[in-house]
C-alpha cells in the first residue's frame, strides 16, 4: 500500500533520533498521521573465538531501568560505513579487534514506527587491543563476558537474553557457524 504523503513536520531532533509526524492519505481518500522515529542505523557484532566462545556485554539500558545482555553495538555515525562503526563498537566496548569479518545480515529493529536499520557481522580472528576497553560516557558501569555459543543460545531459550539484535546476531550466526563445519 502506498501512501500519499500531505505533510512532514519533524517535531523534535535528537542526538539518538529524530521524530517526524506525516500527514498521509490512503488510496480510498481517508487521511491519517504517521509517526516515525527517525535513526541513522547502527552495527552489531557477533565476535567468535575459535573455540566457539562469543562477547557478550551487559549494560544499563535507560527506558527499561535495566541491565540487560546483548552483543557489542552501537549507531552509525552520519555517513559512516556499518563495517567501520561494527569495528569501532568492537574495539570500544570489549577491547577487541578481528582481523576477519563477514556480514550476516540487516535487520528492520521496529519497522512499524522506526526507520532503524542494524547491520550485523560475524568477526573472527580476535586479539586485545592495545589499551583495552574504551568505553563512553555512561558505558561505565557495562561489563563483558565470554561465554560458549551453545550457552548464549540457551541463554536466549531462558528468556536471560531478550535483546532482539542479539537474538537474530547469535541464532543466525549459529546457524551458519554450524555449516562451515
Amino acid at each position: 500500500m502506498k501512501l500519499k504523503l500531505l505533510n512532514r513536520k519533524v517535531v523534535y531532533r535528537g542526538r539518538v533520533f529524530n521524530t517526524i509526524v506525516d500527514d498521509v492519505e490512503y488510496v480510498s481518500g481517508n487521511r491519517s498521521i504517521r509517526e516515525v522515529a527517525e535513526h541513522s542505523g547502527g552495527a552489531v557484532v557477533l565476535a567468535v573465538f575459535p573455540n566457539e566462545d562469543i562477547i557478550l556485554i551487559n549494560q544499563h539500558r535507560y527506558p527499561l531501568d535495566k541491565f540487560i545482555w546483548e552483543l557489542p553495538a552501537g549507531k552509525l555515525d552520519k555517513n559512516e560505513d556499518p563495517l567501520q562503526c561494527a569495528k569501532r563498537e568492537l574495539d570500544e566496548e570489549t577491547g577487541y579487534q578481528a582481523k576477519r569479518w563477514s556480514k550476516l545480515t540487516s535487520i528492520y529493529t521496529t519497522p512499524g514506527f522506526c526507520s532503524e536499520i542494524l547491520h550485523t557481522f560475524i568477526a573472527s580472528d580476535l586479539s586485545q587491543s592495545p589499551g583495552g576497553r574504551k568505553l563512553e560516557e555512561g558505558e561505565e558501569t557495562m561489563t563483558m563476558k565470554i561465554v560458549p555459543l551453545a550457552e548464549a543460545v540457551k541463554m536466549i531459550e531462558r528468556q536471560d537474553i531478550l535483546d532482539s539484535k542479539t537474538i537474530c546476531g547469535i541464532l543466525l550466526g549459529e546457524r551458519i557457524l554450524r555449516t562451515q563445519k
